[in-house]
């Protein structure tokens, strides 16, 4: 879709790529009518979100320019030239832009938390039971309210939790 870039002259290209990234930043988006005679509204819009889409991707995986020239691929040198200049220019506040987004999915944060191992011996329903449990006290605050959560968990529900706090750090390991 990015190859639809080369029906606008090299000269307004950068400018488009600019607004496009204040979209992408929560300033307005370029707007249509001053592309009408350029595309049809379906090739405006996957454009559009072809390039927002690039910027998100190029930025999110910390792309080299070497990759960037690459993930363009046939596109006019010109063109190449100026996405990346904007990739460049502008990487940091696409970068900030993203974290926001991602931030803005959940208000809740974690303040601090506390936990007990416990040995629970015997239940109403069984005399022997010897099963160890873990209380996980969170304390959260959401939109400025704080409140507490207490969970308990047996072994198997504390190595699915570990098992997918491991997967997030990984995650934001790689988005470092």
């Amino acid at each position: 879709m990015l190859k639809l870039l080369e029906r606008l002259s090299p000269s307004e290209c950068p400018k488009l790529l600019h607004r496009v990234v204040d979209g992408l930043c929560g300033r307005s988006l370029p707007k249509r009518l001053q592309y009408g005679e350029t595309w049809s509204l379906l090739e405006w819009g996957d454009l559009i979100s072809s390039i927002n889409h690039f910027f998100r991707v190029v930025v999110g995986r910390k792309c080299s320019d070497q990759e960037v020239q690459e993930m363009l691929g046939d596109l006019e040198s010109v063109r190449a030239d100026a996405i990346l200049q904007c990739v460049n220019a502008r990487q940091e506040e696409i970068r900030q832009a993203l974290v926001d987004r991602t931030n803005r999915i959940c208000s809740t944060q974690l303040d601090d938390f506390n936990w007990q191992l416990k040995l629970a011996l015997s239940s109403d329903k069984l005399s022997s039971l010897n099963t160890p449990l873990l209380n996980l006290c969170l304390d959260l605050t959401e939109n400025g309210i704080q409140r507490g959560v207490t969970i308990e968990m047996n072994k198997e529900e504390l190595n699915t939790l570990i098992t997918t706090l491991e997967a997030a750090n990984k995650v934001i390991l790689q988005m470092k």
